[in-house]
């Protein structure tokens, strides 16, 4: 079952403004990215559930964050179904996100009180989320609507959290942007966790990037 409350999350993903996310198949590789990520400062890390026996994964790396990084709080994303929803919670998933809105989600993880973040497009699938019990929506993809969208948004609805993943990354002009627009944290994927860093193992500079985006965060 999950370690923190779904508020505690929330609260945690808007210190630390930085949610990454990533996913690899072999699950010492996916250790090491999430380790460098802790070590960089990063208290969030959503793992993106695309492959098969993915929950294998995922279990693996949830008990060595449990046993060595205490205070990482692991999640889990592109749940697409109520049914993995479920199965990654009673995993110890801390939090789910989706890539679109479903009410089934919801459901099951407000039975746990375990947060959901939906993946929404529109200002009426935000309502629902919301009315639904979403403390975070996430603008996907983020690339395709930008922070214009997000002042949109926050016009008529100033209350209203959001997370964009998907075209976002680590520079200060892009970062500064979303912020500026009123994001309350952002998700970032292959912009940060690059492919050359995973390929070469050079966990170091990624723990160096996350470390220097949490310091640039800071100061949005």
């Amino acid at each position: 079952m999950a370690r923190w409350s779904r508020i505690e999350v929330f609260q945690t993903m808007a210190r630390t403004k930085l949610v990454p996310l990533a996913y690899n198949s072999d699950a010492d590789t996916l250790i090491n990215i999430v380790k460098a990520c802790y070590e960089g400062g990063a208290r969030v890390f959503e793992f993106t559930s695309r492959g098969d026996f993915a929950h294998e994964v995922f279990t693996k790396v949830n008990k060595y964050c449990i046993a060595n990084l205490p205070e990482m709080i692991m999640g889990v994303g592109s749940v697409t179904d109520a049914a993995s929803a479920s199965l990654y919670m009673s995993l110890g998933a801390n939090f789910i996100v989706t890539p679109v809105y479903r009410e089934d989600i919801a459901i099951v993880c407000n039975r746990r009180k375990v947060m959901w973040s939906p993946g929404c497009g529109s200002l009426t699938e935000i309502c629902k989320a919301e009315e639904m019990g979403a403390e975070l929506v996430k603008l996907f993809p983020g690339g395709i609507y930008g922070p214009g969208m997000i002042k949109a948004i926050k016009g008529p609805q100033p209350w209203t959290s959001v997370m964009p993943t998907g075209g976002v990354t680590p520079e200060e002009e892009n970062l500064r942007a979303w912020f500026a627009a009123g994001v309350t944290c952002v998700g970032m994927g292959s912009k940060l966790i690059t492919k050359e860093i995973v390929a070469g193992g050079d966990f170091e500079k990624l723990k160096s990037n996350v470390s220097k985006t949490i310091d640039l965060l800071k100061t949005l």
